[in-house]
């Protein structure tokens, strides 16, 4: 299985979150890349099966939460059929930040999988790792 792991990120946090998430995928047995929606190989895109989004939550603490600079996944190219899960790093509250990404993605012809906000003192394998095994298994569902 390959896996590729796309992330927007700008203080680190969601860098962190795609890297967890990427050597959760490693260690599951998962050819896997992690790199910036900015620096997204192509090639590495069409191969994957499953595809990890995520971005970091913009707005304010309590309203308006988006996905940070979401533009820039919607430059992406079609994404026909691909299985994909989002995911956001947020502070003090995700609001609809990876249901926001969800339909970005969908309107590019993405399947979602699923999908979770982490929260930025949680950025840890404890709460990452069994959010990937769970994505892994919706695949092997959604498949099947």
């Amino acid at each position: 299985m390959k896996a590729l792991v796309i992330y927007e990120s700008m203080g680190g946090n969601t860098r962190r979150a795609a890297e967890l998430i990427g050597g959760a995928a490693q260690f599951l047995g998962a050819e896997t890349e992690v790199c910036s929606v900015t620096a997204v190989d192509l090639h590495q895109l069409a191969q994957a099966d499953l595809v990890f989004m995520g971005s970091w939550t913009d707005g304010l603490f309590f309203a308006g939460q988006r996905p940070g600079r979401v533009g820039r996944f919607k430059k992406l190219p079609w994404l026909d059929g691909k299985h994909v899960s989002v995911f956001c790093t947020y502070a003090v509250n995700p609001g609809n930040t990876v249901g926001g990404l969800a339909k970005v993605l969908a309107g590019k012809g993405a399947v979602i999988v699923g999908g979770k906000a982490i929260k930025r003192n949680q950025i840890d394998n404890a709460h990452v790792a069994p959010f990937v095994a769970d994505q892994f298994e919706a695949l092997v569902q959604a498949a099947g």
